[in-house]
């Protein structure tokens, strides 16, 4: 399943799964990330999954490269497959307050809102992975149709919340930061808890989600 593993400086191993984005490797990835995980393995003190990669950090005092390549090169596949992952509904508001560029997205893609909002919102999304700020989940795939590119001039802020897509590619802004993404909408849903120190992420890799889309009274009504 893992087609290399290399030295990542003098602490991390770089776990290669491919070139290709897509869910059956990102699988791949997800099942090695959350089985080490949950395995507990001496001396690794941080695992970094992508789209196709897998960055296992680890504390030199406790163990050292060869032994962790062992170790992971002779996980039992078969345990993999046990684990399971989340399907999650994320309510979305695509008032236009919230619908930042859909007006450049109908130029974009030669396509109506009605209709790009049709085929978004009948598709279902895997996680990829999360990262970039806290706890905002890649996800993925649009449909053909809606790929575009990232604004050409990023924002400087982007309201928390927010649901961008790029690419093939959607997220959710977990906290207001900067971004390029065209956003689209916008959910009173908390995608991350910071006070949550166990379970933060309400959305982890190898979760699948389905978007419902809500009036700015049910928005209003769940923010209050």
């Amino acid at each position: 399943m893992i087609k290399n593993i290399s030295n990542l400086g003098d602490a991390a191993l770089y776990c290669d799964f491919g070139n290709e984005v897509n869910q059956e490797v990102n699988s791949k990835v997800i099942k090695y990330f959350k089985n080490i995980k949950e395995k507990e393995i001496e001396g690794i003190t941080n695992l970094t999954p992508s789209y196709n990669k897998l960055i296992i950090s680890f504390d030199l005092n406790l163990t050292n490269f060869n032994n962790l390549k062992k170790i992971i090169e002779n996980l039992e596949l078969n345990e993999l497959e046990k684990i399971k992952s989340n399907k999650i509904k994320i309510p979305i508001c695509c008032d236009k307050e919230f619908a930042l560029d859909i007006k450049k997205l109908e130029k974009k893609l030669k396509m109506s809102e009605e209709k790009i909002y049709e085929r978004f919102f009948s598709k279902e999304y895997f996680c990829y992975m999360t990262g970039f700020i806290a706890g905002l989940p890649f996800l993925g795939d649009l449909d053909e149709s809606l790929k575009s590119r990232r604004l050409e001039t990023p924002r400087v802020k982007i309201p928390k919340g927010s649901v961008g897509i790029a690419e093939q590619f959607c997220n959710i802004y977990t906290f207001e930061s900067p971004g390029g993404w065209n956003i689209i909408g916008n959910t009173p849903t908390n995608i991350f808890d910071k006070k949550n120190e166990l379970k933060p992420n309400l959305i982890n890799p190898g979760d699948t989600l389905v978007f419902e889309q809500i009036s700015i009274d049910q928005f209003e009504k769940h923010n209050g």
